[in-house]
């Protein structure tokens, strides 16, 4: 298949990673939601469990479909998804209803993950790029995070803070657009690798027999929890630590994914340079320090740095991951990225333990588990090279 290498065919694609950074939402908004609905801190834990659950769920099964669809049209049905389910708060507005608008967005979203990783590997010629192209996706996805505060803010300061839940319909206006853009591009669809019906479900479980691809699996799935987990949290420890308000909090997960998006720039230059196994060993490495400074200093400007700084540290690391993935076993890129978008869902399992930890410790028990997830991922990059290796 002849590859575009054309970078207006790869402007549509990369502003699909905008779209996907819409599920770091939650962090902000599930404040004014449990305020709205009085849910509990365990309650409001939940929250990003029922946007991020879906990715275990639905993983693998849409990577098999999307050697039907083909990626580009499975990209448009999650912006689809994503379009009905911000529209929804509209119609009827209870706690039920902004749970389900949650679910439509996490369903959107883990479709989205599937298929526009790949998508972007179509529009890519040099594989040497591809953790940098990636890289690139992640730092238009930490810009959108980035927005997604102010564009509650905006929907509160407007129509007041009751009706906070009108940020959907923009972010669903933004998901329109970036659909009817790509649907405008032409890209050349990917060769068909489902012909030997080699492509199932039990087959792609069954790379996980493969160690590095098992490694590299739970290398996700705790990076997606790092970075979920320190978006729901720093507003909440800012809060508990210090007693800042409404005006104040929404700073610390703004720092969190301006710092992300810095480190995410830094690091697609850096990794056209540097070996992605180092690069993710010294980041890694540097978020133990940070988290460890987050834990004992109880100071709101050493606080506010070290949120930014695990942002900064661990910017790249999904995409350094994910790229390893893919170069284990080329030829099955679309199972890869099913199995290891399956992973994502470490966004929604770790966060309920967090609600756990704060309910029954305080809010530095949240960023304890934090600090566990940081753990693992450090054993995964001392220990990934040993594995290909041998």
């Amino acid at each position: 298949m002849k590859k575009q290498n054309s970078v207006l065919t790869a402007f549509p694609v990369l502003f699909g990673f905008f779209v996907m950074g819409f599920c770091d939402i939650v962090g902000i908004s599930s404040d004014y939601a449990q305020r709205s609905f009085n849910w509990s801190p365990v309650m409001t834990g939940f929250v990003p469990l029922m946007v991020f659950v879906w990715f275990l769920f639905l993983g693998i099964p849409v990577g098999y479909q999307m050697n039907k669809w083909g990626r580009k049209n499975t990209v448009l049905i999650s912006m689809m998804i994503t379009i009905v389910g911000m529209i929804l708060p509209l119609l009827t507005y209870d706690s039920v209803t902004c749970m389900m608008a949650y679910a439509l967005l996490g369903i959107g979203n883990a479709i989205l993950q599937v298929s526009l990783n790949p998508l972007l590997d179509n529009v890519i010629t040099d594989k040497a790029f591809l953790a940098s192209s990636l890289t690139v996706g992640q730092v238009v996805k930490a810009v959108s995070s980035l927005v997604g505060p102010e564009i509650i803010l905006l929907a509160v300061g407007y129509f007041g803070a009751d009706k906070w839940y009108y940020c959907f319909p923009i972010l669903g206006f933004i998901t329109l657009l970036s659909a009817v853009w790509l649907i405008m591009t032409p890209i050349d669809r990917e060769k068909n690798f489902v012909l030997d019906n080699s492509f199932s479900i039990g087959n792609t479980f069954g790379l996980l027999k493969n160690r590095t691809i098992l490694l590299l699996f739970f290398g996700v799935f705790f990076i997606v929890g790092v970075d979920v987990a320190m978006n729901f949290i720093s507003s909440k420890l800012m809060a508990s630590r210090f007693e800042w308000g409404d005006a104040q909090v929404k700073f610390a997960p703004q720092v969190y994914f301006l710092s992300r998006t810095v480190g995410a720039l830094l690091g697609a230059f850096l990794l056209t340079r540097v070996a992605g196994v180092k690069y993710f060993r010294f980041n890694i490495v540097a978020c133990i320090v940070v988290l460890l400074v987050l834990i004992g200093v109880d100071n709101d400007a050493v606080n506010m740095i070290c949120v930014g700084a695990v942002g900064f540290f661990a910017s790249s690391v999904f995409a350094i991951i994910y790229s390893m993935a893919l170069q284990v076993f080329p030829e099955k890129a679309n199972q890869i990225s099913g199995l290891m978008i399956t992973a994502v869902a470490g966004g929604g399992i770790v966060t309920p333990i967090i609600g756990f930890a704060i309910g029954s410790v305080g809010v530095i028990g949240g960023v304890v588990v934090i600090l566990a997830c940081v753990l693992y991922l450090t054993y995964c990059a001392f220990r990934v090279n040993v594995i290909i290796e041998t």
